[in-house]
């Protein structure tokens, strides 16, 4: 299982080794257990620009998925099946909405980690209502599950 990690944020210190800890963990709640993850976390700026290229809507979003093998055909030399894909954050998105439900910055980050690879996935809340309740019960399971994890190795 590999993780890489990107902050391109500066306003606000991710602790980089606690999110790969909780990746990893959620990927093996998953039953991933060899995939390949990126994660990014970006500003509301760069956010707005993928979310419009990619989604064509004109405004910033917490948390974006980019799904690999969804992409995977077997003439894409450079994809392996094992490349689950990328998650990308909006650091200061997720800071306001984490002011606005009253709680830390990293339980929104790890809410909107276990979102993005659920996504990941195939998991899609946007298909149906029944999809929906059944992604929000994975990510009551996975956050529960990853509650266990300790903050910091030491």
């Amino acid at each position: 299982m590999s993780v890489n990690m990107q902050s391109q944020v500066r306003c606000v210190t991710i602790d980089q080794a606690h999110m790969e800890r909780l990746a990893r963990a959620i990927l093996s709640d998953l039953g991933e257990t060899s995939a390949e993850l990126g994660i990014m976390f970006v500003g509301d700026q760069r956010m707005r620009g993928l979310n419009r290229r990619y989604r064509g809507k004109d405004r910033t979003t917490d948390v974006l998925a980019f799904a690999m093998r969804e992409a995977f055909t077997p003439h894409a030399s450079r994809l392996t099946p094992d490349m689950l894909g990328d998650v990308v954050i909006s650091v200061p998105t997720a800071w306001r909405q984490a002011k606005e439900a009253g709680r830390p910055l990293d339980e929104e980050l790890t809410w909107l980690l276990v979102h993005g690879i659920l996504h990941l996935c195939g998991y899609d809340h946007e298909r149906s209502e029944k999809e929906a309740r059944r992604m929000h019960r994975r990510e009551r399971m996975i956050l529960r599950s990853i509650a266990r994890l300790p903050k910091r190795s030491g």
